[in-house]
């Protein structure tokens, strides 16, 4: 792998803004250039996990729910945050259940994704769950969440002609029908 020494030199920083789900922080910086220059980075306190269920005949589940910060219908694969004190795998099922209410006998690395990389630090995992067993969800309070079992080859039209814009949801589906060789 290659290796580049950074351009960019850091001043100082201090923490802008802080919630139980993120932090800000803000830099006096020299950029590239050599010119004094200021960013911003958004910190997220837990790891973002994604999640793409296949079963046996080629179906997947993708979950919807209104973004508020897009102030729009979103659907995805499930997914969620994963706490520092508990592994991606664990998460990663633990946020299928509670989503889905699927249970996942197997769960294989797909991909690592950053998902907005100018702005934020964050690490997206996803895994294939397979093995599934259908049972209850379990949505946390701040989930009001519409459950839709498709056919892998329709979820990928979705990614395709742009009813799915999630960049977990996108970098998985596309994965996974490249592996596949559809």
């Amino acid at each position: 792998m290659e290796s580049h020494k950074n351009p960019w030199k850091t001043l100082d920083g201090k923490l802008v803004y802080e919630n139980p789900w993120i932090r800000v922080d803000e830099y006096n910086v020299i950029d590239p250039s050599g010119e004094k220059g200021v960013y911003g980075k958004v910190s997220f306190k837990g790891r973002a996990v994604g999640i793409l269920p296949i079963d046996d005949e080629m179906n997947t589940w993708i979950v919807g729910q209104y973004r508020y910060t897009l102030n729009e219908y979103s659907w995805e694969i499930p997914m969620g945050a994963v706490p520092q004190t508990e592994t991606l795998e664990a998460g990663a099922k633990r946020e299928l259940k509670e989503e889905t209410g699927l249970d996942c006998e197997h769960l294989s690395f797909l991909c690592k994704i950053h998902t907005s990389n100018s702005v934020t630090d964050e690490l997206g995992m996803v895994y294939i769950a397979t093995g599934l067993t259908e049972g209850k969800t379990n949505f946390d309070s701040t989930e009001d969440i519409s459950i839709r079992k498709l056919p892998f080859t329709e979820v990928l039209e979705m990614v395709l002609d742009g009813r799915i814009t999630d960049s977990l949801s996108v970098a998985a589906i596309l994965r996974f029908a490249r592996m596949k060789g559809i």
